[in-house]
């Protein structure tokens, strides 16, 4: 197998940038506390790793963790995986973390398609989260409970789950473009008591309706008691439009009351916080829960000390309350920073929009994914040409590797001096693997560091150890955001089965991925979809950089049909408008693939779509394009927000010969 080839400097970090960040800072404590003689990030990584109760406990000593930690160890049982116990004597309060805040500074920035803008301060936060967790406790609300969302990336739905979390009961949310049945089967398995959801939401220039699918939604799902209705597309929503479930609805502003003071209760580290879903296209989906103490340290962490994340900072983040990272932008409030939240499609009414959003609120962190990247390339905006950037310091991008090219975009296009922090992890981990370092260089490709307290390795199939060759992307030590279990799993059997049943007592994450020589990593895509023709693995993220570089294709996805007693690479391509899928533009992409990567990546067959199947969170889904070619069932067409693109693979002719 190749060696993984070093990448050219894009961005080096300037001395007083270096001198200071959070993460020099946190050197210069440790050291002093701890004696250590700690010096680049190299050195704090390997402390981390050998040192990990001391490491945690200076994290949360750094971020001023508010808790009641107790006298016991810092971790039990450090050589179980799973079965390591983080702060087990600690009891803290997740809510009270993020709003320890109290003034006039805005906490939370709300815009959305249709121009509209509300601002709210950590003063006025900390008050809406105490009406609302007073409306809870009336409504019943207790501990343990779970507290469901249907929600737009709304204040409300930010409120509504630091309410929920003040009580100790658990938050679950989705966003209003999932459909009825993939509502059902992730809130069917928890069953809330309560559920939020708005009158409905705006997307592409459209006003949808909410109401009339959660009518759908309540008559299947018995556990709610009360369902509150947040007005945001009308003025004053009709309830009757929740049928039979109107008797049990309210209207947000009538829901707890004013006065009331914020209670914070304490609970165990490891006390279930959210619950998270996995993607749902091999299945029902997994609900995936994760304890507030773990997700609060390990926020803090990726937060302070990778995303340089300060008090004065503006952070955004371009998600939905399904996706992941709508719970990590949250945890922002945490560092006191402004949150800006964004709700509709990031191409109207122009395809800048975000940018001069960007502009107008002196946004300094700004978040997407690499779909988003390639999709703004296509078009015909340019930030650095459009808007001024001045206050924008650092890109973080993720949901899918960002491809090289990507990178040269960002510097040629955006902005030429900033952070470009690529990052990677997961739902499962509701955090990173891989993150950004404001101290160290920026390499085209590369994902900039490991995690401090992250024991990630790379892996060969025999479990060994690989150095600047590709494998499977694995954790060999406990950390605390692991999930605390999988819902409705009392004896760990399938939480066991889907991280450690292929390395026994080892994290497997499913990325395929490489160490880089500058400790960096390179991601190729989810093993699951990695080609194999001939018997060489080859990761679809290679075929996607070659491919999608060309102006005339919008999108591809590549996957490996079983033909003739081997595997061969088939190509499917979404193209631009008026262009046709001729011999002249097959050769392209085939010279394209061959000269960025190697003969075996050339695909033997390109075959052009009019669309390709997403997840919710925008990821392209191989996997069910393949067993759609193949004549295998989709377990779960719901979790796709397109799945009627599925139809377009299907019986296809040239895929017979």
């Amino acid at each position: 197998m190749a060696n993984v080839a070093a990448e050219s400097e894009l961005w080096r970090p300037s001395p007083a940038r270096i001198r200071d960040a959070n993460l020099t800072r946190f050197t210069s404590c440790v050291n002093a506390r701890r004696g250590t003689r700690l010096g680049d990030y190299s050195e704090l990584y390997a402390w981390s790793l050998a040192e990990p109760a001391a490491f945690w406990s200076e994290l949360a000593r750094f971020a001023d963790v508010r808790a009641e930690w107790g006298a016991g160890r810092v971790l039990e049982h450090p050589e179980r995986m799973p079965g390591a116990r983080f702060f087990p004597q600690a009891r803290l309060n997740f809510a009270e973390n993020l709003l320890r805040f109290d003034d006039e500074q805005p906490a939370l920035v709300f815009r959305n398609e249709c121009g509209a803008r509300r601002s709210l301060s950590h003063r006025e936060l900390r008050g809406e989260v105490a009406r609302v967790a007073d409306g809870l406790r009336a409504a019943g609300v207790a501990a343990g409970d779970r507290v469901a969302g249907f929600v737009p990336n709304l204040p409300e739905a930010a409120i509504a789950m630091l309410a929920t979390a003040t009580i100790g009961a658990t938050w679950s949310s989705c966003s209003p473009d999932f459909g009825v049945r993939g509502v059902l089967d992730r809130f069917g398995q928890i069953a809330p008591r309560v559920l939020f959801t708005a009158d409905g939401y705006f997307y592409a220039g459209k006003q949808l309706d909410s109401l009339a699918s959660m009518s759908e939604v309540l008559a299947k799902l018995p556990s709610v008691e009360r369902v509150v209705v947040i007005p945001y597309t009308e003025r004053e929503p009709g309830l009757a439009r929740l049928g039979a479930a109107a008797s049990r609805a309210i209207l947000w502003q009538e829901l707890g009351s004013g006065s009331a003071p914020p209670e914070f209760a304490l609970h165990p580290f490891n006390h279930p916080l959210y619950v998270l879903y996995s993607s749902g296209t091999t299945g029902v989906p997994k609900c995936i829960v994760h304890g507030a103490g773990g997700t609060l340290l390990q926020h803090l962490k990726e937060h302070l000390l990778h995303t340089d994340l300060k008090r004065s900072d503006r952070l955004f983040y371009f998600t939905t309350c399904g996706w992941m990272m709508w719970n990590w932008l949250m945890s922002g409030l945490a560092c006191g920073a402004t949150l800006v939240l964004y709700d509709g499609s990031p191409f109207h009414p122009q395809p800048g929009v975000l940018w001069h959003m960007a502009e107008q609120e002196r946004i300094t962190i700004f978040g997407t994914s690499a779909k988003y990247l390639a999709a703004l390339e296509k078009s015909t905006f340019v930030p650095a040409q459009s808007v001024d950037l001045t206050a924008l310091r650092t890109l973080l991008s993720t949901g899918s590797p960002l491809l090289p090219e990507g990178f040269d975009y960002v510097y040629r296009s955006v902005k030429s001096d900033l952070q470009l922090a690529s990052i990677s992890g997961g739902t499962d981990i509701v955090s990173c693997f891989a993150l950004g370092c404001p101290t160290r260089p920026v390499y085209r490709g590369e994902l900039q560091c490991r995690g401090l307290g992250m024991a990630v390795d790379i892996f060969d199939d025999a479990g060994r150890p690989l150095r600047g060759e590709r494998g499977e992307l694995v954790c060999t030590a406990p950390f605390p955001s692991m999930p605390i279990g999988f819902w409705n799993d009392p004896d760990g059997a399938r939480y066991r089965a889907a991280y450690f049943e292929r390395f026994p007592g080892v994290w497997h994450h499913g990325d395929y991925a490489a160490l880089t020589a500058h400790d960096g990593l390179v991601i190729y895509g989810r093993s699951d979809a990695v080609l194999n023709p001939g018997g060489v693995r080859i990761g679809t993220a290679e075929i996607y950089s070659a491919v999608e570089s060309l102006p005339q294709i919008l999108e591809a996805l590549a996957v490996g049909q079983d033909w003739q007693g081997d595997v061969r690479v088939v190509l499917f391509v979404r193209l631009k408008g008026g262009v046709e899928l001729d011999e002249a533009l097959q050769k392209e992409i085939r010279n394209a693939i061959r000269k960025q990567t190697t003969p075996r990546h050339v695909p033997a067959k390109i075959i052009a779509v009019p669309d390709i199947p997403r997840t919710l969170s925008g990821k392209v889904t191989e996997l069910a394009v393949r067993n759609v070619i193949h004549g295998l069932p989709v377990k779960n067409v719901d979790a796709l927000a397109n799945a009627g693109a599925l139809d377009y693979f299907r019986d296809l002719p040239d895929l017979q010969s």
